[in-house]
């Protein structure tokens, strides 16, 4: 998950920190009640955000298999 992570999305999203550069940081996001968007911090909307991009985020649903999308979620957890 990782490699996919920096691959497509690390420009945008810092892993380790909690301050974003073009998006937010994603340091302990899921130890976080809510998403930046205000959505529950639960796999669906994370994967939804991914799939269908959200604001300025543009969409990976067809870039990403399901597979890669599900490695990029557990690595998502690891922050």
């Amino acid at each position: 998950g990782r490699k996919i992570f920096n691959t497509y999305c690390l420009n945008c999203h810092p892993a380790y920190s909690s301050s974003g550069n073009k998006g937010p940081g994603l340091k302990r996001l899921y130890q976080k009640p809510y998403l930046p968007s205000g959505l529950t911090a639960n796999d669906e909307h994370v994967m939804q955000s991914i799939v269908r991009g959200r604001g300025m985020m543009p969409p990976f649903g067809n870039q990403l298999d399901q597979q890669e999308l599900e490695e990029v979620i557990a690595y998502l957890h690891t922050l």
